[in-house]
């Protein structure tokens, strides 16, 4: 599990089951496991600080790279 974080305020953002040793590109909203400070609108995803750190896609999360850190492990697929 890996917990994405805010780049700007540290904040945390959300549980993601991570599977597979790449990198966090997209998050696919059925691996989300729990929210926390992150929220989803008018398709952009959020932090409560108001920095955007992806765009909805639909099934996914596009992330972008810069707007997030994170930490936890990644399960091998």
């Amino acid at each position: 599990m890996l917990t994405i974080k805010c780049a700007a305020c540290k904040r945390k953002l959300w549980k993601y089951e991570k599977i597979g040793q790449g990198k966090v590109l997209r998050c696919y909203k059925d691996r989300i496991a729990r929210f926390y400070d992150g929220q989803i609108e008018d398709g952009q995803a959020m932090c409560a600080c108001g920095k955007r750190i992806g765009v909805d896609e639909g099934d996914h999360i596009k992330m972008i790279a810069s707007a997030f850190t994170y930490s936890g492990t990644k399960r091998n697929g």
